[in-house]
């Protein structure tokens, strides 16, 4: 008999008061009785509306019913047909507005948690399981990745179940892009990461770590010289965006992407790293994404005592994931909502000493109903600070699009695609995920690196009739 509960078997945490101190993962993931009763909360609809919200066609209802009977290495079979990295997706996708929000149960309460699920099945299998995967028989054709964030790894997956010998450059000396350096431990452990890369290796995908395509070797070069037949570009969008206000040149301003990346890559955060973070006491993070949450509470763990986040909309208009929010909110981070920089100011050592900002109110709605924040005549003010963090998005890196002749990008340097096969505008090249539509979620990079397997099977096996 299902479980009627209308809330969610709630998920264990550290406790704010501690958390806020450690670098730890915050979610501490179901037991196998938590993941049974929330399971029997799914009423295993006959029209499965949840999986029209997963950007990567999971099974959702058939992996369920098997954690329902305790078959869980059999459910995470079901979660793998559809997706390289569930133990990450588990971890970080928002389901909250994909998967969750089709959910029947959502209706008249709370949906079933789908996201809960999938981690546990995953850290069941990954704690549990000791046989490594299967590799493939060899089909014969190989294929290219660049880059080891979430869309090339999906690509690389995918195509390497099928038999195809797949290389990852990666320009970092660690695999894992944006997984590894843009989201903190405290959410995405990257001892998971790691194991889900090996995973991965040992479908027989291969990974070049500290080869930047477009210098080391060019797109060009991988076709016609080293003999791919297919070259799927996945780099991501790591050039961050500055609001091109007065000060930003000072010492103790960071974009998100460079702060996060010394916090998570190069382990700021441990005694005695080789890239420390300046000790700061009071922080304000621009921007309202996941990002900035992020960049928040990873400056609360390095020992601010204060910590902001400014930015110049409501809280509804919020875009940071709510859990994210909470969870934020919880340890102690003042949201300054409805206020907007117009300067950083500096000591005479050009050291960061505080950031005017003005005060904004929601106007007229536009065309398409967003009410667009407006500035309030004589509310400016000073917000003492002594480090600012820029967390108000990232474009791709112009590096491939500038080296890699007849590849055309739009205004905004995102790759321009077929959005059915993500094929570009040259022949064998495919791009996906942040590289071509700018900063966006794990869970849409990692659908973008399935349609473009898919077509690069379809194409190559058909050359090869």
């Amino acid at each position: 008999m299902a479980n009627l509960n209308p809330q969610k078997t709630p998920m264990p945490l550290q406790d704010p008061k501690v958390r806020a101190y450690n670098f730890d993962e915050v979610a501490l993931g179901y037991t196998e009785q938590m993941a049974l009763e929330e399971a029997d909360r799914c009423l295993n609809c006959k029209h499965m509306p949840c999986v029209s919200g997963c950007p990567v066609g999971i099974s959702i209802p058939s992996f369920i019913q098997k954690v329902k009977v305790g078959e869980f290495e059999e459910a995470y079979r079901i979660l793998t047909e559809s997706s390289s990295l569930p133990a990450v997706c588990g971890r970080v996708c928002p389901q909250e507005s994909q998967c969750e929000s089709k959910c029947v149960r959502g209706i008249k309460g709370e949906p079933v948690g789908i996201g809960r699920l999938e981690r546990f099945v995953a850290d069941y299998h990954n704690e549990n399981c000791t046989e490594t995967a299967e590799k493939p028989t060899p089909n014969g054709h190989r294929v290219a990745v660049v880059g080891s964030g979430p869309s090339g790894l999906t690509c690389a997956g995918d195509l390497a179940k099928k038999g195809y010998d797949v290389t990852v450059f990666e320009a970092l000396h660690t695999a894992g892009g944006v997984l590894v350096y843009g989201i903190p431990e405290f959410r995405l452990p990257k001892a998971i990461v790691a194991k889900e890369i090996e995973t991965l290796q040992s479908l027989g995908v291969k990974i070049a770590v500290n080869t930047v395509v477009g210098k080391t070797v060019s797109v060009e070069e991988l076709m016609q010289e080293e003999g791919f037949e297919a070259v799927f570009i996945g780099s991501g969008a790591g050039l961050p965006r500055f609001m091109r206000i007065p000060g930003e040149n000072l010492k103790g301003v960071y974009s998100a992407n460079e702060f996060l990346t010394r916090v998570n890559l190069m382990k700021a955060y441990r005694k005695g790293s080789a890239t420390p973070i300046r000790a700061v006491s009071t922080v304000a993070v621009v921007g309202g994404g996941n990002v900035a949450m992020d960049a928040a509470r990873s400056a609360l763990r390095l020992g601010a005592k204060k910590v902001y986040i400014v930015y110049r909309r409501s809280l509804e208009e919020l875009p940071a994931r709510r859990e994210e929010v909470e969870h934020a909110m919880e340890e102690g981070i003042e949201f300054l909502l409805l206020n907007n920089p117009t300067e950083i100011l500096g000591d005479e050592n050009g050291f960061v000493k505080g950031m005017k900002c003005i005060r904004m109110e929601l106007g007229e709605p536009d065309a398409s109903g967003r009410r667009s924040p407006v500035e309030i005549p004589g509310s400016e003010y000073t917000l003492d600070c002594d480090c600012v963090i820029m967390s108000i998005g990232t474009s791709p890196n112009p590096l491939i699009k500038s080296t890699t002749k007849g590849l055309e990008v739009n205004r905004r340097g995102g790759i321009v695609v077929n959005e059915a096969t993500g094929q570009t505008s040259l022949d064998g090249v495919y791009a996906g995920g942040d590289a071509v539509t700018g900063a966006a979620t794990v869970i849409l990079a990692m659908g973008a690196g399935k349609t473009a397997a898919k077509a690069i099977d379809e194409t190559l096996q058909k050359q090869n009739r």
